[in-house]
């Protein structure tokens, strides 16, 4: 699994209104980062975040994990709401 669909997967997890999660990932200028954009409704932004960031973190550093166990890079993911 790559690591915009396991973004994907994860978000789609939390979120109440599915068919508004759009993951997609983003050219960076360092070769070594990976930049991924989530997008949810703006009734989901706080469920996916979480209280004081904690599920955005957690969503961070799985994905995070997996890109050290495949690509070794480092990843940015930026979580926005429509």
């Amino acid at each position: 699994m790559d690591l915009v669909e396991l973004t994907k997967s994860i978000v789609l997890s939390l979120a109440k209104d599915k068919e508004m999660v759009n993951v997609k990932e983003f050219d960076t200028d360092n070769e070594d980062e990976v930049l991924i954009e989530v997008m949810v409704s703006s009734e989901d932004i706080g469920r996916v975040i979480g209280k004081d960031g904690k599920n955005a973190k957690a969503i961070r550093t799985l994905v995070q994990a997996s890109s050290f166990l495949k690509e070794n890079k480092k990843v940015k993911i930026n979580i926005d709401s429509y």
